[in-house]
């Protein structure tokens, strides 16, 4: 039992990236978690860990150990959530990642009326563009767009959601037509800084082969929220989600281009999915967590058709 105390504390540890972090997350004294993973590194007869006063990292042996425990950790895991959670309240801290976008316009605008239903809940949120490994970092919940090719991760759908050509009026009018996916050469397209590689759209639709261009413009960003601003002050062309942009298509502020066409800069398949380990005992908060939001997401209308409002 001792043994495995100490490996469920080294992977702590690990996640946290340091002893004092970990020692908080498990109540914990510093001087404990260090005694027990020095005793931890003296059975094995391997250090497990790299420590200055600066950083902590793992070493060559002590990935392998992770990597190799991992299994063992989420099973005692189950095996405690099976125990502890079969009449438990949904409770505790809920670390939650999501992509900025849908954080910052879908998630964050719910978080008021779930932590009102759920009080005994507190939730870290972070917020990226980049995919993060939920597992090693300790994340509850990933809010992604897309869904997976393969994972041992369960991956729910929360909403549907489609992927828009827009621009605003004024662009459109001072700008060549576009009439086919080829017109967009000669046009800014408003991309999203997510790799160093050139950006690449693609185009769909029934009974044509789909289209690849590798596009460029006056602007590009990570942040979703510039990409819309600019293509509102008409410096361009670019893709966004329907739900982003369905008021501003109905009031004429944006205009959808190639309406014909489906379009994406990664997959076709563009729905919001929760993604969060597989267990035979599902945590109370994640469960409640994902439930809400599936729930928010209908009576915020996200997945519903866009206003059929295109280029003249």
């Amino acid at each position: 039992m001792e043994w495995l105390r100490a490996v469920e504390i080294y992977h702590a540890v690990v996640r946290a990236g340091s002893l004092s972090e970990a020692a908080r997350r498990m109540g914990y004294s510093p001087a404990s978690i260090s005694r027990h993973i020095s005793d931890l590194e003296q059975s094995l007869g391997a250090r497990l860990l790299n420590r200055t006063s600066r950083r902590l990292s793992m070493t060559e042996a002590g990935d392998i150990y992770f990597q190799r425990t991992l299994a063992i950790v989420h099973e005692i895991g189950d095996a405690k959530a099976a125990v502890t959670n079969l009449s438990s309240a949904p409770r505790g801290l809920l670390r939650i990642h999501s992509r900025m976008v849908v954080g910052h316009q879908l998630v964050v605008p719910s978080l008021k009326r779930f932590l009102k239903i759920y009080p005994e809940i507190s939730i870290d949120l972070q917020l990226s563009n980049y995919a993060v490994d939920i597992v090693a970092q300790g994340i509850d919940i990933d809010i992604r767009m897309g869904s997976m090719e393969n994972s041992s991760l369960v991956a729910r759908k929360l909403a549907p959601s489609e992927r828009l050509l827009c621009a605003s009026p004024e662009y459109l009018a001072a700008h060549p037509p576009i009439e086919t996916p080829l017109d967009l050469l000669v046009h800014s397209c408003l991309t999203y800084r997510i790799t160093d590689g050139e950006a690449v759209w693609r185009f769909r639709r029934s009974g044509d082969p789909d289209i690849e261009l590798r596009v460029g413009g006056a602007f590009k960003s990570e942040s979703g929220q510039a990409i819309f601003q600019a293509t509102c002050d008409g410096l361009g062309i670019s893709i966004m989600n329907d739900w982003t942009v369905r008021q501003d298509l109905a009031s004429g502020r944006l205009v959808r281009v190639l309406p014909d066409y489906e379009v994406t800069f990664s997959e076709f398949e563009n729905g919001v999915y929760a993604v969060f380990q597989k267990s035979a005992h599902l945590p109370p908060k994640i469960r409640a967590f994902v439930d809400f939001l599936s729930k928010e997401f209908r009576k915020l209308n996200v997945g519903a058709s866009a206003p059929v409002a295109s280029a003249k």
